[in-house]
């Protein structure tokens, strides 16, 4: 989601996450269910969503959500909602635009919501049943439909149901943060909802397959700005206590996971004429500085893929707990603090979201089972436009790193999860969340380009965004159409790249192409000089950019004498780096070593941010040692009311915190 995803990988030096969300399981009762896993197809089915070329197939089958959108689908969302940023809730009515013909109920997925009653668009009541709750799916929400209004949008058979509810004040996907947690000294609230977590704020039909377009009033206490992943409607309206109404409107249909907003003491700067930076008054300054370049990044993929469709590419930079690098909100990009790095060498996290504007949120995986269809073609696409801004040897470190941390991360996975194609069925999505759908995803695509070369390749991606734009796509689906359209001619072509076995097949094809940088191998040099005993002030290191120094670090001997790392320590600063990353490979080599002078700054970024990639990671290892752990607890014991609920799941599991606690 947050595109990102929610264990990002080094390998994407920064370009998060994302990011990304959830969890879940689905039992027997569910309606609609059938297993997650494709087959593959025998022959070539006829092109999905993709006008002249045979009929439409079925919807997939989301098993992380209880509706049934053959029976009834809701096409658009109209949000009421006031914010009480001491009781930690939203509130107010989500007024859902209901298709359905000979349907005479809907079901909507529901987390923690207190329903207090729902009705019609003239207030008549309707009745529902909210179903057992399933501690990570929530409980369905079973509506009967009123009549059909013919008045009601432009399709026979709309229906309009008004909900009437009340978020809970631990929401899943509202992280209520003090005036202590912010920048500001004034309260902040933000939304993640990927991947199955804006059902714990908005009663909808909670699949990444099922897009809609929404409108919002939300009304922010005295002082403070809303902002969503949407257009801003006129001017706030003020009311007679200090309050404001911001009204938003999104006419694109999207998936629920992008449904987004946020409220604090918030500025905007701009970046381009379709750009700028929203954050805390104090942060926005450096922001608008580290992202100079975002206009340009536009441009760039524009260049590559067609036309921007989403009118602006704003950032919001959120508070520190924040738990994702980024979430590629539309319009509307969320970011870590974490990527303010002073000198613009994080900015990669932004070409990674901002891809996410084709890949993702224009064309949209059908199920999580299919989301390598959204993070693969974005780290592809990513690494594309830094190579179009900023050289071809840059992105070739961008690509190294990540098929480093592809292949050691399959060493740590069991087959069922190196599958693109993953099957989920009765497990979180949260599962699916590795390496494998990011870096082999664009893996793939590297060896179709090197297959059938990248002119035919990025004449096949942008018509592939062009056919599906504003819909979603199965694993099955991007078969059909490349055997449609991009190697209908050449059966060799297919034959070379052996996709099913991609997409189906534990581990990395032997096809996949070799990368190589120039820049890392210098990296590589320094690191082995440096095991052979050569002084760290002596080192080539001058002008080097951020991923040589993530390459140098982890190329690093495992085991390093205390003398070792002190001259290193003092040689590059690297305890007091005010990079994120180069600080997180260090501090990960410090708790391998126990080089304990770096444990302030361990203790001290565990308790500033709640980014989950770096958290994550470094309380796994000091929890993997017998002295390790009692420090862990004790950080983790001040740091968790901090924490994003998607970091304190990931932490009280390794840890062993009970839920809830």
């Amino acid at each position: 989601m947050p595109c990102c995803r929610l264990s990002v990988p080094v390998a994407l030096l920064l370009a998060a996450l994302f990011a990304a969300g959830c969890s879940g399981t689905r039992d027997a009762a569910m309606p609609g269910t059938t297993p997650a896993a494709e087959t593959p197809p025998a022959t070539t089915p006829d092109m999905p969503d993709a006008p002249g070329r045979g009929a439409r197939p079925a919807r997939a089958t989301d098993v992380h959500s209880y509706a049934r959108p053959a029976e009834a689908i809701v096409h658009h969302v109209s949000l009421n909602l006031a914010a009480d940023m001491a009781a930690h809730t939203l509130a107010g009515t989500a007024t859902l635009t209901v298709e359905a013909h000979s349907a005479t109920e809907v079901v909507l997925d529901t987390r923690d919501l207190t329903i207090s009653r729902i009705t019609d668009a003239e207030g008549a009541p309707l009745a529902f049943h909210l179903g057992a709750a399933d501690p990570i799916l929530g409980a369905p929400l079973t509506v009967t439909l009123p009549p059909a209004d013919p008045l009601v949008g432009d399709t026979p058979g709309q229906r309009l149901v008004v909900v009437h509810y009340r978020t809970a004040p631990t929401a899943a996907a509202v992280q209520w943060l003090s005036p202590a947690q912010t920048a500001s000294g004034q309260p902040f609230m933000f939304t993640q909802g990927e991947a199955i977590l804006t059902r714990s704020w908005i009663p909808t039909q909670d699949s990444p397959g099922i897009r809609q377009t929404y409108d919002a009033e939300i009304t922010a206490p005295a002082g403070l700005t809303a902002v969503m992943s949407a257009e801003a409607d006129g001017q706030p309206a003020l009311m007679p206590d200090g309050r404001r109404t911001f009204s938003f409107q999104m006419e694109h249909p999207v998936a629920p996971y992008l449904i987004a907003l946020a409220i604090g003491d918030l500025e905007f700067r701009p970046l381009g004429e379709r750009t700028g930076v929203w954050s805390e008054p104090t942060v926005v300054g450096p922001a608008a500085s580290e992202f100079r370049d975002v206009e340009q990044m536009v441009t760039a993929a524009e260049g590559l893929y067609g036309p921007y469709r989403w009118g602006r590419y704003d950032l919001l930079v959120l508070p520190p707990s924040f738990p994702f690098g980024g979430m590629e909100n539309p319009t509307l990009t969320f970011a870590t603090p974490t990527i303010l790095a002073g000198d613009r060498s994080l900015v990669s996290l932004v070409a990674h979201e901002l891809a996410h504007s084709w890949s993702g949120n224009l064309v949209t995986n059908a199920t999580w089972s299919d989301f390598w269809l959204n993070e693969g073609f974005t780290v592809y696409f990513e690494n594309r436009i830094m190579e179009a801004v900023y050289g071809a040897d840059y992105a070739d470190m961008l690509r190294q790193l990540g098929r480093a941390e592809l292949t050691d991360e399959l060493a740590t996975l069991p087959p069922k999860d190196q599958i693109l194609h993953v099957d989920l069925q009765g497990r979180d999505p949260d599962d699916g969340f590795t390496s494998v759908p990011y870096e082999k995803g664009a893996a793939f695509l590297y060896t179709v380009e090197s297959v059938v070369g990248r002119p035919r390749l990025d004449a096949f991606l942008r018509s592939y965004f062009d056919r599906n734009a504003f819909g979603s796509m199965t694993t099955a689906g991007l078969l059909a159409e490349m055997d449609a359209t991009l190697w209908n001619t050449d059966p060799a072509a297919r034959a070379a790249v052996r996709p099913e076995e991609w997409m189906y097949q534990p581990g990395l094809p032997d096809n996949v192409p070799p990368v190589a940088s120039a820049r890392l191998a210098l990296a590589d040099h320094a690191a082995a000089a440096f095991a052979s005993g050569t002084a760290p002030a002596a080192l080539a290191t001058t002008g080097w950019a951020t991923p040589q120094w993530i390459h140098f670090l982890n190329a690093l001997p495992e085991t390093l004498p205390a003398d070792r790392l002190a001259a290193l320590d003092q040689a590059f600063g690297l305890s007091a780096s005010g990079n994120s990353e180069i600080l997180f490979s260090w501090l990960r080599i410090a708790i391998r070593n126990r080089y304990e002078p770096a444990f302030p700054a361990l203790e001290s970024f565990l308790t500033r941010q709640g980014r989950r990639k770096y958290i994550k990671p470094l309380f796994a290892d000091l929890a993997a040692t017998d002295w390790g752990r009692p420090l862990a607890e004790q950080i983790y014991a001040r740091a968790r009311p901090t924490y994003h609920s998607v970091t304190s799941g990931s932490i009280d599991a390794i840890l062993g915190v009970p839920p809830g606690q």
